[in-house]
């Protein structure tokens, strides 16, 4: 099978950088009461009473059991999915349906194969009957920013999947939301390419100021990128816990060998652990904690490093109990 290639053709002069644009505060989301159950060939209960305030710029990261609902919550958020019960505001504004203040990247880019990379970014802004002149202008400016500019006219088939990824994420940015959601953005990726992506994901989130909720299965990279990480329960979904990080911005890629990393990354995985009566995550959370260890005493996981995932499949499917 042919690999995905990036193209070949080399700009005749460097590309312009994407002029520097004062960041926008993102928006404030408030989730009260969020419940959610799925009716079909057998019921399932996705979501329960999900209460969850994420302050504007904020970045929120998402991570716990498969199935727990963590994509469920993106599109309640975004407005794909309605809930059963409860409400989902942005802005003091009530979302009722799909939103273009809430950009959208999955886990694949899901770009049009037949348009060119900026023409995927302006897909939103035809849809949104944006005039011509308009949309160049815009595509532009977010094809530098995301450093891929030289590439405006390449389509999906000639790139990698890093860049595809760059595009949707671009594209996810094209009517200025003041929310960007992120369902495991960059999964796919090898472990070196995801940990510069994630730096980058960084850069662009002091650039543009959108409110960031992401989706991951990483602990350290949920810890690296996050404001703060919300721990969910096995389905139904319940908020367990809220981790604060605070780790000075801007972050780097050296951070996640620090100390502080590891040590809040095993505060993560103590309150994954508690959440499951799993046999082998309960035997290492004992090993991990030394005998005589006061209750508050900070914990590290013994196999807590930095790109070691979460003791969970994260292959297993969403919606696979």
């Amino acid at each position: 099978m042919a690999t995905a290639r990036e193209p070949a053709t080399i700009p005749s002069s460097p590309p312009t950088p994407a002029p520097v644009r004062a960041p926008v505060p993102g928006a404030g989301i408030r989730i009260d009461g969020v419940s959610l159950t799925f009716h079909g060939t057998r019921t399932v209960h996705a979501l329960d009473a999900i209460d969850l305030d994420i302050r504007p710029r904020e970045v929120v990261a998402l991570i716990g059991p498969n199935g727990c609902g963590k994509s469920t919550l993106l599109r309640v958020i975004g407005g794909l999915i309605a809930p059963d019960s409860g409400t989902v505001v942005l802005d003091g504004n009530p979302v009722t349906g799909p939103d273009p203040r809430v950009g959208l990247v999955f886990q694949e880019p899901r770009l049009l194969a037949w348009r060119s990379a900026e023409r995927n970014v302006r897909f939103p802004m035809d849809l949104a009957g944006w005039p011509e002149d308009r949309q160049a202008a815009r595509a532009e400016d977010l094809l530098g920013l995301v450093g891929l500019r030289e590439f405006a006219k390449a389509k999906p088939s000639t790139l990698s999947g890093g860049t595809r990824q760059r595009v949707s994420i671009a594209r996810a940015l094209a009517l200025e939301p003041g929310v960007l959601l992120l369902d495991e953005p960059f999964s796919a990726l090898d472990a070196l390419t995801r940990e510069r992506f994630n730096a980058e994901l960084l850069r662009l989130w002091e650039r543009t100021g959108t409110t960031i909720v992401l989706v991951t299965h990483s602990i350290p990279e949920a810890v690296f990128l996050a404001d703060r990480v919300v721990v969910l329960s096995p389905r139904p979904g319940r908020v367990v816990a809220e981790v604060p990080v605070d780790l000075p911005r801007p972050r780097r890629v050296t951070d996640l060998d620090s100390a502080f990393v590891t040590s809040v990354a095993a505060d993560v995985r103590r309150h994954l652990v508690d959440t499951t009566d799993d046999a082998i995550a309960m035997a290492e959370a004992r090993i991990a904690v030394p005998p005589g260890t006061p209750p508050d005493a900070p914990r590290r996981h013994a196999d807590t490093e930095p790109g070691t995932p979460a003791w969970f499949d994260p292959f297993r499917p969403e919606d696979e109990p």
